[in-house]
């Protein structure tokens, strides 16, 4: 699943500047492509429609994207992540011909479980107005697709496709929810911005079967990894999540806005959380060309040379190599987030005034980004767990986040408005912790894991 990795690792080391600025750009919709459009357009519909209709009909059209967002990514990824784990062991087979079927069939699932969720929601507890109401269904349908077909993106080698998808989807929808907003108001912003999410899908779903040329067959195989990866169906609930959790719990503070219905939010504290989030684009970017490339080689010489009967010698070689390659990585990692961590906590001010934030946010702003920093580091543990296939080890460290920001959120949010953000900070910092105390001890055995605990002929 590495495979468009090493693509964009390619164009990036060419002899020029282009080719590096063109592989990071690639790799930015890759890894945050549905997150990162819809942070940016929400920023950018706010920021052009803002003249164009009243501050309601604004705040309508923010509710139902976040609604959509958040619980979309949450309710799919049991499914996501289990259909990725498929597909990855059909990608290692070289039997990809069940690709196809299985996007159609994940495609399938998702929309209902869009239909057994917004479909109740919508109707009976939003209070939206119909055509608002409508609009919302079908965003949710869309993002929910989005989603499952993000599944393909890291094994495509077609990464300008995949750039093409998100940057004419991401410009249809904004031109689309500014246009029809001046018409129709919050129905017209969610409808013109489905628009968007609609080429987006279509497009990626059009290239995932050209690059998987074979008939429709085998639609729900993958549904027995249900059975055998219960765990990681649980791993793809909480990761998501515990993400989350500490925007649910600020839809509850003092300041919340009850929008409509059952609908509330915090517009404070979620903008300013989103656009720290969008700090963690270089090193997620970084990660995705040079860190789990490299990584994935150490990885791949590791276990390849164990089914060769590799001498004790040189498997403590390859040992060697993967905890080098892990602790550079690292490094690199802390200097980008970390340097990109600083000059957005020292530069808050200007920021915040240049993208139309209130000042009142500066602090949430800036412990946002900390906990983004503690967040991507957090994401680097659990992919490298995910490596090693130590997935009770990786739904703990989920359970803890989860229940960290939970615990961390409620708290601060009970001391008022200064103590705003300071739960999600500190429980990022706690999983990480946690999460790095699991990796290092599984790096430091892993031969122990490789022959005995991993190894099914001797549990």
């Amino acid at each position: 699943m590495a495979g468009i990795g090493f693509a964009l690792r390619r164009l990036a080391r060419r002899d020029d500047l282009l080719g590096v600025l063109q592989g990071y750009a690639h790799s930015a919709f890759i890894t945050s492509g549905p997150w990162m459009f819809t942070i940016l357009a929400l920023a950018g519909i706010t920021l052009f429609g803002r003249d164009l209709v009243g501050p309601e009909q604004l705040t309508l059209f923010r509710v139902v994207v976040i609604y959509n967002f958040c619980f979309s990514v949450v309710f799919t990824g049991p499914l996501v992540l289990v259909a990725t784990r498929y597909l990855a062991d059909a990608i290692y087979a070289k039997e990809v011909e069940a690709a196809p079927g299985m996007l159609l069939a994940t495609l399938g699932l998702a929309y209902a479980i869009a239909g057994l969720t917004a479909g109740p929601f919508y109707p009976l507890f939003s209070g939206l107005p119909v055509p608002v109401m409508l609009g919302g269904l079908a965003n949710f349908f869309l993002v929910c697709g989005i989603w499952v077909v993000s599944i393909f993106l890291s094994a495509l080698k077609d990464y300008l496709a995949v750039t093409i998808a998100f940057g004419v989807g991401m410009t249809t929808g904004m031109a689309g929810a500014v246009l029809l907003g001046d018409r129709f108001g919050a129905a017209g912003m969610i409808w013109g911005f489905s628009a968007g999410l609609a080429v987006i899908q279509f497009g990626l779903i059009a290239r995932v079967l050209a690059e998987y040329p074979y008939p429709v067959g085998r639609l729900f195989d993958f549904l027995s990894y249900f059975r055998r990866y219960a765990d990681l169906a649980l791993i793809g609930f909480f990761a998501n999540a515990a993400v989350w959790t500490d925007k649910w719990i600020m839809w509850f503070a003092p300041e919340r806005e009850l929008v409509s219905g059952a609908m509330a939010i915090y517009s404070a504290y979620d903008g300013a959380m989103f656009i720290a989030y969008l700090t963690t684009l270089p090193a997620l970017t970084l990660f995705t060309v040079n860190i789990e490339t490299r990584f994935f080689e150490h990885y791949q010489a590791f276990y390849r040379d164990i089914q060769k009967h590799a001498t004790f010698d040189q498997i403590a070689r390859n040992h060697r190599a993967i905890i080098a390659a892990l602790l550079d990585s690292s490094r690199n990692l802390v200097i980008l987030q970390g340097a990109v961590c600083a000059v957005c906590i020292f530069l808050a001010p200007a920021i915040v005034g240049a993208i139309g934030l209130q000042y009142q946010q500066i602090g949430m702003f800036r412990f946002g980004v900390l906990g983004a920093f503690f967040q991507v580091m957090f994401l680097f543990c659990t992919v490298i767990l995910a490596y090693f296939d130590l997935r009770a080890r990786n739904l703990t460290v989920q359970l803890v986040y989860m229940a960290a920001n939970a615990g961390f959120t409620l708290l601060f949010s009970r001391m008022g408005f200064p103590w705003y953000g300071y739960g999600y900070f500190l429980s990022s910092l706690l999983a990480f912790a946690v999460a790095y105390l699991m990796v290092a001890d599984a790096v430091r055995r892993l031969p122990y894991f490789a022959f005995v605990a991993n190894n099914p002929s001797v549990r």
